[in-house]
C-alpha cells in the first residue's frame, strides 16, 4: 500500500534512448542561444553599445518591459565571455531532460531576475547581462534531482555546486555587480525545480506500484469466477466420494485382521 502512495527514488536512466534524444536537442538549443547572444553583442559593439539602453532601470516604469531584453545584452566582450561558459553548462544540464520544461524555466528566471533588479536595484543604473539567467539555471540544476527523485541529477547538482562555488560570491552586495539580479534568478531557478518537476515520472511510478500491488494481492490473484468455483466444487466432490468409499470399505472388515482381509480382497483372493 505504501508503494502506491509514495514516489520511489531512481537513477533517472530508465529510458536511455529518449534521454539521449533530449540531450541532443538541448545541445542544439544551447548552441543556438549562445549564437544569438554573440550576434547581438556584435551588433551592439558596432553601434557603440547603444542597445544597452534596453536594459533594466530600477524603479523606472518605462523600462519594465526591458526585463525581457536585458539578459541578451552585455556591456563588453569580457562580460559576455564570463557569462557564456556557465550559461552553456548550466543551461544544458537544465535542458537535457526536457527542452519544453527548459523553455518555461527560462521565461521564469528571466522574469524573476529582471524584476528583482527593477525592484531592489540602485536607481539610475542600467542592468544588463545573462548572469541572472545563469544563476536561475544553476538553482534549477541544484534541486531538480531532489524534486524528480533522480539520483544522477542529485550528484550532478552536487558536483556543479562544488565546481562553481566561486559563483556564489557574487550573490553578496558589491559595487558594480547586479547582485539583486543574481539572487532573483537563483530564487526563480529553485522555484522552477518544484514548479516544473517531472510529474510524468511520478504517474508512471504510481502506475507500476499499483500494478505490482494488484498482482501480489491474494484477493486479486485468484478471481472468484464461475470457472474457479466449478473447479473447487469438483475437487471437493471428488474428495467427498473418496472419503465415503473409504468409510464403506472399512465398515466391511472388522476385527484384528481387518487390514489383511481387505488386502486379500483387493487382490481378488
Amino acid at each position: 500500500m505504501n508503494s502506491s502512495k509514495h514516489r520511489t527514488w531512481t537513477l533517472g536512466t530508465e529510458d536511455a534512448e529518449s534521454l539521449v534524444a533530449e540531450a541532443r536537442k538541448a545541445l542544439f538549443v544551447m548552441v543556438g542561444i549562445l549564437a544569438i547572444l554573440w550576434i547581438i553583442q556584435l551588433v551592439n559593439f558596432a553601434n557603440h553599445y547603444s542597445l544597452d539602453a534596453y536594459g533594466v532601470i530600477p524603479h523606472d516604469v518605462h523600462s519594465l518591459p526591458y526585463v525581457l531584453t536585458a539578459p541578451f545584452l552585455h556591456v563588453s566582450w569580457t562580460h559576455i565571455e564570463s557569462n557564456s561558459g556557465p550559461l552553456f553548462i548550466f543551461g544544458f544540464l537544465a535542458a537535457y531532460r526536457g527542452v519544453g520544461r527548459f523553455c518555461w524555466l527560462t521565461g521564469l528566471v528571466i522574469l524573476t531576475s529582471g524584476l528583482a533588479e527593477w525592484v531592489f536595484g540602485t536607481p539610475g543604473t542600467i542592468g544588463v547581462g545573462a548572469s541572472g539567467v545563469v544563476f536561475g539555471y544553476l538553482g534549477y540544476v541544484l534541486v531538480k534531482g531532489i524534486f524528480d527523485r533522480h539520483g544522477i541529477d542529485i550528484m550532478i547538482g552536487a558536483v556543479m555546486a562544488l565546481c562553481f562555488a566561486y559563483q556564489f560570491t557574487v550573490l553578496l552586495p558589491k559595487a558594480g555587480i547586479g547582485w539583486q539580479d543574481h539572487i532573483g534568478g537563483l530564487v526563480g531557478g529553485l522555484a522552477g525545480g518544484w514548479i516544473f518537476r517531472d510529474r510524468t515520472a511520478a504517474r508512471k511510478t504510481k502506475a507500476r506500484a499499483a500494478a505490482t500491488t494488484k498482482a501480489v494481492s491474494p484477493g486479486k490473484a485468484v478471481s472468484p469466477g464461475s470457472a474457479g468455483t466449478g473447479t473447487t466444487s469438483t475437487v471437493s466432490a471428488a474428495g467427498s466420494a473418496g472419503t465415503a468409499t473409504q468409510a464403506r470399505d472399512t465398515s466391511i472388515y472388522s476385527g484384528p485382521r481387518a487390514d489383511l482381509h481387505k488386502q486379500l480382497n483387493d487382490m481378488g483372493l
